[in-house]
């Protein structure tokens, strides 16, 4: 990679993950965009960073993997000034149809994910005296819903993660939840079936703004977080949904 500061993001290099690691390309960072297995995604993300992503495939349920990239990363790099924990999956149900692996690949990936990758790269950041740890949380983390108990769980724990590591790792580390509402990603949109223009325009309606959120709405968010202007903010949830939660 190029010079600059170094910054790591997990699931970067897909919808709202691969507009924060190119957001970070371009404010000067080199990103090790991180990935469980998309290859000809992670391909595209490194031709679109223009030499300042570089892609490394990891299970971040395996903590082995997570330990031996980190390891890899400081070896070359040198202690990250951002990192992103963005990785993330669901396996929606109701509560009784739910699998033990429907539990555990869910927890294990977005909330014990973080934990390793954080704990595998803060200590170099804190000796480094500086750093900034972005957690990619939802609402559903603050407000139940029906039919994915393994998902808000995680989040809910993201969110109180956030918090914790905070207050443990302030002054030098300061560390924060950017949580995206109804963001327009391929994703999202199969999701939630928003293909429906019936139910598309049922979402806009619950949603002030009458809009869906944008990548790069998610990605100005994150420049805050990360920046100068976010210099005194840490322990908080910043949430960009055009108001849709409230809270």
């Amino acid at each position: 990679m190029t010079t600059g500061p170094l910054a790591v993001v997990s699931g970067g290099t897909r919808g709202i993950g691969l507009a924060l690691s190119l957001r970070l390309a371009h404010l000067g960072h080199r990103v090790a965009a991180l990935y469980r297995g998309d290859h000809p995604a992670a391909k595209e993300a490194a031709a679109l960073g223009g030499g300042r992503i570089e892609t490394h495939q990891v299970d971040m349920t395996r903590p082995d993997q997570v330990r031996a990239v980190s390891e890899r990363l400081l070896a070359e790099h040198g202690a990250p000034e951002v990192l992103v924990n963005n990785a993330g999956i669901n396996r929606d149900r109701p509560f009784l149809e739910l699998t033990d692996e429907d539990w555990d690949q869910v927890l294990a990936t977005n909330l014990s994910g973080p934990f390793h990758l954080t704990r595998a790269l803060a200590p170099a950041m804190v000796a480094a005296g500086r750093g900034t740890i972005v957690n990619v949380g939802a609402t559903t983390g603050i407000r139940p819903r029906a039919n994915g108990v393994n998902y808000c769980a995680s989040k809910a724990g993201l969110l109180h993660f956030t918090r914790c590591l905070a207050l443990e790792l302030a002054p030098a580390i300061r560390v924060n939840s950017l949580i995206p509402g109804f963001t327009d990603t391929p994703e999202v949109v199969e999701r939630y079936g928003l293909e429906d223009p019936a139910r598309r325009a049922d979402v806009l309606g619950q949603i002030p703004l009458r809009s869906l959120g944008t990548v790069e709405d998610i990605a100005d968010a994150l420049e805050f977080l990360v920046g100068r202007a976010g210099r005194y903010v840490t322990g908080q949830q910043l949430i960009i949904d055009g108001g849709n939660f409230m809270g």
